[in-house]
């Protein structure tokens, strides 16, 4: 019995670990990356204020990524995974928030719910 409490702790510690860990890593390689992507978004909407050229352009783009998908899935399949490479430290920030959350966030889930229901605030007025 207290073996297992013990290795749900060791777990649970684990999992925060690993969380904070990719979370903290793809953090500031985000943010390092995001000039980079203002910069690009800057140009693909450099169109005059009041303009539909952005609307088109964007809806020509994901016209040739249904052409792709359709015709030619190699070249869909390559253009994904080059998006997926571009997005790294995005999908580190996102395993690592799923982590922490798994990890923290039910305990926090549970006393907000007994908070909340205990104080009577959402009982109908009769």
């Amino acid at each position: 019995m207290i073996n297992r409490a013990k290795t749900q702790t060791w777990s649970k510690n684990l999992h925060t670990v690993a969380g904070a860990v990719l979370f903290s890593f793809g953090l500031p390689l985000l943010i390092a990356n995001l000039d980079a992507v203002a910069s690009q978004a800057s140009t693909w909407l450099c169109a005059t204020p009041g303009s539909l050229g952005a609307t088109i352009e964007i809806g020509l783009a994901g016209l040739r990524a249904v052409q792709a998908y359709f015709f030619d899935p190699s070249a869909f399949q390559a253009g994904f995974l080059s998006i997926l490479v571009s997005l790294w430290p995005l999908i580190l920030v996102i395993i690592g928030a799923i982590l922490l959350h798994d990890a923290m966030g039910i305990s926090f889930d549970k006393a907000k719910l007994v908070r909340t229901f205990s104080s009577g605030e959402y009982e109908s007025e009769s």
